[in-house]
């Protein structure tokens, strides 16, 4: 058995975007509902692109699919708060991107909820795995680090 990866600092992340909460995204339990997470995730990443050219949802000819996701969560968030979304690339293949996603609530230093997406580029006609644009590869290169600062302590 693997040890559990421990939340990141913020410091580990190349990007943020500050988002906030909204009342229907609390659940039962007085907490942001876990498909919440994703979906600060999907749009974190999808901005990103959109604002730097390198996605038209409605006319790009390639487009990345999510082929795989996770998170691990470590502390509540909830209506109401702010939520700043880091993001980094973990990997870049020919085809494909993981971004590595931090969740950190309001002001805190210690991520909250991390996590990733792979995308698999596709053509957006018929489907298949294409080389990754020049222009996904120009937007996401300030996005990668060199090392990956320590977990945070326990």
């Amino acid at each position: 058995m693997t040890d559990r990866p421990k939340p990141e600092f913020r410091s580990n992340y190349m990007h943020f975007q500050t988002m906030t909460t909204r009342w229907m995204d609390n659940d039962v339990y007085r907490h942001m509902n876990n498909t919440t997470y994703y979906s600060f995730f999907d749009t974190l990443v999808c901005q990103y692109l959109i604002e730097r050219g390198a996605l038209d949802v409605e006319k790009s000819p390639v487009i990345g699919l999510v082929a795989e996701t996770t998170c691990r969560f470590f502390k509540s968030i909830a209506f109401p708060s702010k939520v700043n979304a880091g993001l980094r690339i973990g990997h870049q293949g020919n085809s494909s991107i993981r971004y590595d996603i931090g969740l950190f609530k309001d002001d805190e230093n210690i991520a909250s909820a991390q996590g990733h997406f792979v995308h698999v580029y596709v053509d957006r006609a018929n489907g298949r795995p294409v080389t990754l644009p020049d222009a996904v590869k120009l937007a996401v290169a300030p996005l990668h680090m060199m090392a990956v600062k320590s977990a945070a302590a326990e």
